[in-house]
């Protein structure tokens, strides 16, 4: 049932609009991007989803949907580039998910359900963003019917970072630069990590041109685009990814279930493509994409035979025609106290999850953690 079909322009993009007090939220019609989104702390709105900065331009004709629109969090599937056909099957980058027009089913003060029929796969999938009274979190569920075979997916979160941040995640038990060259300097575009790299912590991080990089401190490294994948432990109830930033005395951070998201790729965006309409003004943003995917390659490379399957990670789900696939999320914001410099850890706690410092500093924040266990009802 439709309760208000209406939307309404922001940053160059006719989107829907949700909230509660404590949460608003604007979700694109082209692609289904979710942002801007503020979160309310201590009194104050901070907005941690990066809008890209061409947002309100007019650009050329041939720029992809995904390009206008890029801003906040969207859904990928096949998730990546796609540049190579995965059986006659053709897709844009991130797929139909992050570039088509959805369909409005349903919206309310905090909800919003969303519906997109696809067309290169035929099949559905369904969007239901949720807001909570008392929780300053956002509760994403995507659900997918009538398709079958092999599928790379994931979400597609971009950080701002205003202020500097420090990053942290989960255990995690395999961590590599992308394999390739990311970015090509003939084409306009630079990369500052080692192709191929394998490294144990994000503080240490093998350069390109030798020496390393922290990965867990940001913004840095002006002047350059990287990519790097870790693989989340799947043993835990869930994995998190988060990012702290100390001066301004707040905490982004996302959950998942491992089993079902079991990468998260780092997309670290400082200003180094210098084509259009990127023309080295994508700055201080970093993307931490939690996904099942080989990298960024997209399906054709994540349904084949690759170098993390070869090591025993998935890297695409089995979508089965007769019973529909849930992928759930959760991003939340919460306030800190000072000193709390970096997320050292999160634990699920009775209807809140506690966030503790690397000095051992807590914080509870009201979270349904069972979200990520749920299924959504048939459309």
């Amino acid at each position: 049932m439709v309760l208000s079909g209406k939307s309404r322009v922001v940053k160059g993009q006719p989107s829907w609009r949700i909230a509660v007090p404590e949460v608003e939220a604007f979700v694109t019609r082209n692609g289904g991007h979710l942002a801007p989104v503020s979160f309310k702390c201590k009194g104050r709105r901070v907005q941690p989803l990066a809008v890209a900065p061409w947002a309100e331009e007019k650009l050329s004709a041939d720029t992809p949907t995904i390009l206008r629109v890029l801003r906040g969090d969207l859904f990928c599937m096949p998730f990546g580039w796609n540049w190579v056909p995965y059986r006659g099957e053709k897709y844009a980058t991130h797929g139909e998910t992050a570039n088509e027009k959805w369909r409005l089913e349903e919206i309310g003060p905090g909800r919003l359900h969303l519906s997109l029929k696809t067309k290169t796969r035929p099949g559905r999938v369904d969007k239901y963003v949720e807001l909570r009274k008392g929780h300053t979190a956002i509760y994403q569920r995507h659900r997918i019917f009538g398709m079958k075979g092999p599928m790379n997916l994931g979400h597609h979160a971009m950080i701002y970072f205003q202020s500097e941040g420090n990053i942290s995640t989960s255990h995690f038990v395999f961590a590599q630069v992308f394999p390739d060259l990311a970015e090509h300097p003939e084409e306009g575009g630079y990369q500052s990590l080692k192709p191929g790299a394998r490294f144990t912590s994000l503080s240490r991080v093998p350069l390109l041109a030798g020496g390393y990089a922290d990965l867990s401190r940001y913004p840095a490294r002006r002047g350059y685009e990287d990519l790097g994948m870790l693989i989340s432990a799947a043993s835990v109830p869930f994995a998190w990814t988060a990012v702290t930033f100390p001066a301004e005395r707040y905490a982004w951070f996302a959950l998942k279930d491992p089993r079902v998201l079991r990468g998260t790729v780092f997309w670290i965006s400082n200003g180094g493509r210098h084509y259009p309409p990127w023309n080295g003004r994508h700055v201080n943003v970093m993307g931490l994409e939690e996904v099942t995917s080989c990298f960024h390659y997209g399906l054709a490379q994540s349904a084949s035979r690759n170098s993390l399957r070869a090591r025993g990670y998935p890297t695409f789900v089995a979508l089965n025609a007769l019973r529909p696939y849930t992928v759930n999320y959760i991003m939340a914001v919460t306030d800190v106290p000072k000193g709390f410099s970096r997320v050292a850890s999160i634990t699920q706690s009775p209807g809140a999850v506690i966030l503790r410092s690397d000095k051992g500093r807590a914080v509870r924040v009201p979270l349904d953690v069972e979200f990520l266990n749920e299924k959504a009802p048939n459309p």
